[in-house]
């Protein structure tokens, strides 16, 4: 039975590979019921491993699995796959292209006491009630998709695992069926984990996300505060866009030095994964996101442009210091200044995140 103390999905000292190679290790992460979660991170990290892992699809090498306080895989227990009542969504669909769609989302739905009436339900919550009798090659790929969360949601799984669900598709459809997904998933209660390496459909889906590097999880928090407080570097140059300036904390570990003027920090700055204060004079790198560097025209602080991206409500521009140094400001775009030009720009930090430069070259965590 399940209660509120025990987590719907839980990874503990999962550790995976294949032959002599470990792609995973002490791999940590638990669920409550009714939580999306995700793991994000670039190709070859694992992420896509551990989610074939929790399926049942690959064994583990050390740890366990937990759904809804069950032990589904470990070393020495491993339920099949088609034991654990989990859907799966892919990101080819892998829908049957000789069955309409009506037979392809009532598939898994053998011994259901009204398969027919549940059919028709899925179909109307994705909105395609009117294609039930159409094949999977009349459709376009959003609808294609929005079949394929049909069919895995229709026999209610306990688990809903997601592989990249929505690489193939443009953008903006991405980010459409990204919130529609969302809505699906929370309406229905159900547990879901994704995997991706787009940031953006990470955020727009998940409640809580898992940044993976090398097979272990460097981080797992909300959105913003992957953004706003990255654990360490990687973190900090995987999510978002942003540039590091040179600093140097001043006494009272309150206050960094930059080019760009001082920083405060309502917290102790800290530098290190422990936790660990810098001291006065500590050479350190202060993240800048884009939203940090304000433009002013008043300002006395003046920056080159070298790049601009037009985003239409703004500008993303690149701009260079007097040192050399480059950082990010997003602009309003009715501030269309040339490339070459000098702009006013001043530093507005409402959380100082700091990593100490050392003699390799190499930063530990931040602040």
């Amino acid at each position: 039975m399940s209660t509120h103390s025990t987590p719907w999905l839980a990874l503990d000292g999962l550790r995976l590979g294949y032959g002599r190679k470990t792609v995973v290790e002490h791999l940590a992460l638990h669920l409550p019921q009714g939580t999306i979660g995700c793991l994000l991170g670039p190709s070859g990290c694992g992420k896509t491993t551990v989610l074939r892992a929790v399926a049942g699809f690959e064994p583990v090498l050390g740890g366990e699995i937990r759904l809804d306080g069950q032990v589904v895989s470990s070393t020495h227990v491993h339920l099949p796959p088609e034991q654990r009542r989990i859907g799966m969504v892919f990101q080819d669909h892998a829908l049957f292209p000789h069955l309409t769609v009506a037979a392809n989302v009532g598939f898994g739905l053998r011994g259901h006491p009204s398969p027919d009436k549940r059919v028709a339900e899925m179909l109307d919550t994705v909105g395609l009630g009117h294609t039930a009798q159409r094949y999977p090659h009349e459709l376009s790929g959003g609808q294609q998709q929005r079949v394929a969360l049909a069919r895995a949601l229709a026999p209610s799984p306990r688990l809903m695992l997601l592989d990249e669900p929505f690489s193939s598709l443009d953008i903006e459809l991405r980010e459409r069926l990204g919130a529609e997904l969302r809505s699906l998933l929370k309406a229905a209660g159900t547990t879901a984990l994704l995997v991706t390496h787009d940031q953006h459909e990470a955020f727009a889906i998940a409640d809580e996300i898992g940044v993976m590097h090398q097979g272990r999880i460097q981080q797992w928090a909300s959105a913003y505060q992957l953004y706003h407080e990255p654990a360490n570097r990687f973190v900090a140059d995987f999510v978002g866009q942003g540039a590091f300036l040179p600093g140097e904390v001043l006494a009272g570990h309150h206050h960094v030095r930059t080019e760009l003027g001082v920083a405060h920090s309502d917290q102790p700055i800290r530098c290190t994964e422990h936790g660990d204060l810098c001291g006065a004079g500590c050479a350190v790198d202060v993240l800048l996101r884009p939203d940090d560097v304000v433009h002013d025209d008043d300002a006395p602080t003046r920056a080159r442009v070298v790049h601009k991206a037009f985003r239409g409500a703004e500008f993303l521009y690149t701009l260079a210091l007097d040192s050399g140094a480059q950082v990010l400001s997003l602009v309003p775009s009715h501030h269309n200044h040339a490339i070459g030009e000098a702009i006013g720009i001043r530093l507005e930090l409402a959380h100082v995140v700091a990593y100490q430069r050392t003699r390799t070259g190499t930063e530990t965590a931040a602040a």
